[in-house]
């Protein structure tokens, strides 16, 4: 399972320059698809699961009477992705970015708009994920997987009636057991959300008051952690953390004999949404958007959503009773909350990209935090 904190936060480090859109110089040629993805993203065959590169092969030459060959390597941040396509140096057809590399690209012109003849089972892609702030027209991009940030944290050791909102994050009767993100974007969300305050806003003062609160909550603190965190909840080392939903399983998966974790969501928080895109200096475009619609497909897309353990737009999983049945209720009510519109939520909530002038301030505020 992929770590969603690899998506975002390097643009924080250092911003990557502007209009670089380029195409690769290496082509496919013939019936090879060259697919760009997150490692650990796609039901791989692994232990016996549903090989979805090589069923679409199979499916392919079954369906066209023709063979065809996928290509299929992974990348480690939205940022890596992008940077690759943007030198030209790489071509690839079909690509799995997060929703702000996607308006980025976009932007950039680094994105192809898609054929919806040749993707027939968008019709399944749930209402509440058109019109999204990253491809408002739905021009560039299919939803493959979303998810929801919460807070996971041991009942063994957290009360259940302090486990409400960011607050139990700040609970001074917790103070050493607390993990915060050791990234700026997420560390400060946190802070932001508990206090109600814009996210993505670009206002000093606003990102002053969360600096604030994170200097309070700094002596609360067991550590700063990204992927640590894993060892430390299921260790029962730690026991309150943020993170995504799908991961939180993977934790409890882990988790010792002593330790009993459990999740929810504050009312305030962050979404994100991964989707499927075929760069300007694809290949082989309309064998893209084939292989998108194969990965929209019952088969292929509930396979995907059980391996990847993250929520499915698509109807065709959600609404399918073995999936329901294989998830369990509890993983169910937490993978899909009742959230009213999604759109409205995530529009409202999600991160966003800001300009390199706040993220250098956002940055000069984090290592103040962290030295205070």
């Amino acid at each position: 399972m992929r770590k969603k904190w690899m998506a975002l936060f390097a643009a924080l480090a250092m911003a990557l320059p502007l209009g670089l859109a380029g195409c690769g110089s290496v082509s496919s040629g013939g019936n090879v698809l060259n697919v760009y993805n997150w490692g650990e993203y796609i039901s791989d065959g692994s232990e016996g699961t549903y090989d979805t590169i090589r069923e679409f092969e199979k499916w392919y030459e079954q369906t066209y009477g023709q063979k065809v060959k996928v290509n299929y390597t992974t990348f480690a941040s939205n940022e890596d992705m992008y940077s690759k396509l943007a030198s030209g140096a790489v071509s690839y057809d079909v690509i799995i970015p997060s929703d702000y590399m996607i308006a980025r690209m976009a932007q950039e012109g680094m994105l192809a708009p898609l054929n919806f003849d040749n993707i027939p089972n968008y019709q399944y892609v749930d209402e509440s994920f058109h019109g999204l702030y990253y491809d408002p027209e739905n021009l560039y991009s299919i939803p493959y997987t979303y998810g929801i940030v919460g807070i996971i944290y041991n009942a063994n050791v957290v009360d259940e009636a302090d486990a409400q909102g960011w607050d139990l994050m700040w609970n001074e009767k917790y103070a050493g057991d607390i993990l915060q993100y050791n990234n700026p974007r997420d560390a400060f969300g946190t802070a932001m959300y508990k206090l109600g305050l814009d996210v993505n806003t670009t206002d000093r003062s606003v990102w002053e008051q969360a600096r604030q609160e994170l200097v309070k909550q700094k002596p609360m603190l067991d550590g700063l952690v990204m992927d640590e965190i894993f060892n430390a909840m299921e260790a029962g080392e730690s026991a309150i953390g943020s993170y995504y939903a799908g991961d939180y399983f993977t934790m409890v998966d882990n988790q010792a004999d002593n330790v009993d974790l459990q999740f929810y969501y504050p009312e305030r928080t962050n979404y994100y949404v991964d989707a499927m895109c075929i760069p300007a200096c694809a290949q082989n475009k309309e064998l893209a958007e084939i292989f998108i619609n194969f990965m929209l497909s019952e088969d292929a897309a509930i396979a995907n959503a059980e391996y990847t353990y993250y929520a499915s737009p698509n109807r065709l999983v959600y609404e399918n009773e073995d999936y329901r049945e294989e998830m369990g209720e509890e993983t169910m009510e937490i993978l899909y909350p009742e959230l009213g519109n999604f759109a409205d939520q995530y529009n409202r909530y999600a991160y966003r990209n800001l300009n390199d002038e706040t993220l250098g301030y956002i940055n000069d505020l984090w290592e103040n935090v962290k030295i205070n």
